[in-house]
């Protein structure tokens, strides 16, 4: 069942994603060679109970940590460890946010320093396809017509979807109906609605689609090792156009 949230509960989803964007921005701004995933991840955590909110990843399901951190080859779940920062690393960073019994979900890829202009190119096409989802979450659109959008983007750059990872539903809880593949062909699925609130994440590699999964049950990485991006908002399906409820600076997609 798709939950379509009021007013006012996207107001609050908006405030959420306002904390979730402040803690994001820290993060990236701590990037650097020899910062440590710990690190991070207390600076997330720190933040966050400073103004009142919940991590939504800790404690859910068992997670252990604020943040989620996949570097490099990982693209998602990355359980916060020792490991440092080094100059060309991606580091990817997904963070749920619940302020006031409201969730907002949103991640990044960031650089370390320098790095190669392919991996550059592989960060673009990443927020390019999320770009082109948010555009299809139009009201009216079949919910397909957002898969549709990134799989296009995506491929045309040469690039691979990750099929096995989906964004979804979010705001009264961290993971709600619908499923939303990142491929596909339009047309298909729920008409989008106003007040439908969607996590849209383009999941991508340099490589091969498919994934595996680490002995901790949560980190999942390319199969092939190959360099993975990860971008993600929160949007909610408005009469006047998508409205992004986690929406980052310039800077924090640099």
């Amino acid at each position: 069942m798709i939950i379509r949230k009021s007013k006012a509960e996207i107001e609050g989803m908006a405030r959420a994603g306002e904390l979730l964007n402040e803690t994001l921005q820290l993060c990236a701004d701590a990037l650097e060679p020899g910062v440590s995933m710990l690190d991070l991840d207390r600076i997330a955590d720190e933040h966050i109970a400073s103004k009142g909110g919940h991590p939504t990843s800790k404690g859910y399901k068992g997670f252990p940590n604020a943040l989620c951190i996949s570097p490099n080859s990982m693209i998602v779940h990355g359980i916060p460890s020792a490991y440092r920062a080094r100059e060309g690393d991606l580091i990817s960073l997904d963070l749920g946010v619940t302020l006031d019994g409201l969730v907002a979900d949103s991640a990044i890829t960031v650089p370390v320093g320098e790095i190669s202009p392919e991996a550059q190119r592989l960060l673009d096409v990443c927020q390019a396809a999320l770009a082109a989802g948010i555009d299809a979450a139009q009201e009216g659109n079949r919910l397909s017509d957002i898969s549709h959008a990134v799989q296009t983007v995506v491929e045309a750059a040469g690039f691979a979807v990750v099929r096995s990872l989906v964004g979804h539903g979010v705001g009264r809880s961290y993971h709600e109906d619908p499923q939303i593949p990142n491929y596909g062909p339009p047309g298909r699925g729920p008409v989008l609605q106003e007040g439908m609130t969607l996590a849209i994440e383009p999941m991508i590699t340099m490589g091969r689609p498919e994934v595996y999964v680490h002995d901790d049950d949560w980190s999942i990485s390319s199969v092939d090792e190959s360099l993975a991006a990860h971008f993600e908002h929160t949007v909610a399906i408005a009469p006047d156009g998508p409205r992004i409820l986690t929406r980052a600076s310039a800077a924090l997609l640099r």
